[in-house]
């Protein structure tokens, strides 16, 4: 066991600080050369990591360095919205070789799980060889996810107690990992996005429906029994509109994709609008589109100064689908954030997510990888 645990420390210190030397490795992890030595033998012949030649010498012999070999095997992640099915193939630093993103619409739950396990297979099929090959399968859900891997509720779906995990392992023999998507889409930000320098992030993952995703002091929030983050069910309008939960003024019911896309059908500027089409109507300057966008910045601003007045953290994330629209929403979001903040919070740690639509399926992909690479379950 303490070997195991050694040999952890040496690839977790490699993949961080790579390239490195073996005396590197010692100095930084706390080890004896002769302890480094050997596990870094053990971990070439594993193929995770390989040396790449000498590096500069301080006076003796030029040490050979090493380099983590993320090509020795493939994660796969998948978000599941509403509208969309967004798979990706990685390697294991998160760098995208392959992708996957299809556009659905009033979709049954056979339907959806069809195209899920489709999407799959694609994946699988466009995974490039290598020694380990596909290592896991992650998978985000915009509901409330049991340690178990069972969505007990997504809304917005019309999912109840669904127990994805079994059903994903009665076709993929991979090691299955099932998140609720917001969660997933924080520790991806965090992981490859604007929230790499902070450890205080929140994530306001805004589609269809908004959920929120929690890192606190570099680990991921999930409450007691992992249901932590249900933010977008926040009520702001007391007797308000009807939400998709069931409840009356929810946050999600004022400033989601879908309230944006029912407001602009009510006021007639589209019949079936898109996300994509009413950007580019206010790109166009269309003044009840500009409007349209005004209105749910205040309304995303509303809920996030509710949050920053919550967890006073260091950076807030407006990611999902509405980042997109970052152009139109962030002015009227961070006008209304300093119009109902406290004196003592700021509005300018509000950032919108660079990775947009892939932070969960990236997220989900990371914690696939750092399930395999954790040395004690995988190395005999």
């Amino acid at each position: 066991m303490v070997k195991k645990k050694n040999k952890e420390l040496v690839l977790r210190t490699i993949t961080s600080l790579a390239p490195l030397s073996r005396a590197d490795i010692a100095q930084n992890s706390g080890l004896n050369k002769a302890t480094v030595s050997s596990l870094v033998n053990e971990l070439i012949d594993e193929e995770f990591i390989y040396e790449s030649g000498p590096g500069e010498s301080s006076g003796g012999r030029r040490p050979v360095m090493l380099l983590f070999n993320e090509r020795a095997g493939y994660s796969i992640g998948i978000d599941i919205g509403v509208n969309y099915i967004l798979g990706v193939v990685t390697d294991l630093m998160g760098n995208i070789i392959f992708e996957k993103n299809i556009t659905v619409r009033n979709l049954s739950f056979k339907e959806h799980i069809s195209l899920v396990k489709e999407t799959i297979h694609i994946l699988i099929q466009n995974t490039p060889q290598s020694r380990y090959g596909v290592i896991g399968i992650g998978i985000g859900v915009p509901g409330i996810v049991d340690k178990s891997g069972k969505v007990l509720h997504a809304p917005n779906l019309n999912w109840k107690d669904v127990n994805l995990k079994e059903i994903i392992e009665q076709e993929f023999d991979y090691p299955i990992t099932i998140e609720n998507e917001a969660n997933a889409g924080a520790y991806g930000e965090m992981r490859f996005g604007v929230g790499q320098d902070c450890t205080n992030i929140l994530y306001v993952s805004n589609g269809i429906g908004i959920g929120l995703g929690i890192i606190l002091n570099g680990e991921l929030y999930r409450g007691i029994n992992g249901y932590a983050g249900e933010s977008g069910h926040m009520v702001i309008v007391a007797n308000g509109e009807k939400c998709t939960c069931g409840n009356l003024g929810c946050w999600e019911a004022y400033a989601s994709e879908h309230a944006l896309l029912k407001n602009a059908e009510n006021c007639g500027i589209s019949s079936t609008p898109t996300l994509e089409e009413l950007i580019q109507k206010a790109e166009e300057k269309n003044t009840d589109t500009i409007e349209l966008f005004q209105d749910i910045g205040f309304y995303i601003g509303t809920g996030v100064s509710n949050l920053i007045k919550t967890f006073n953290p260091q950076k807030i994330i407006i990611g999902n689908r509405l980042a997109m629209a970052k152009h139109l929403l962030e002015k009227p979001i961070v006008d209304s954030v300093r119009k109902q903040a406290l004196i003592y919070h700021q509005a300018d740690i509000i950032d919108f997510s660079k990775l947009s639509t892939h932070s969960t399926a990236l997220g989900v992909s990371a914690f696939a990888v750092e399930d395999f690479l954790h040395i004690s379950d995988q190395i005999d």
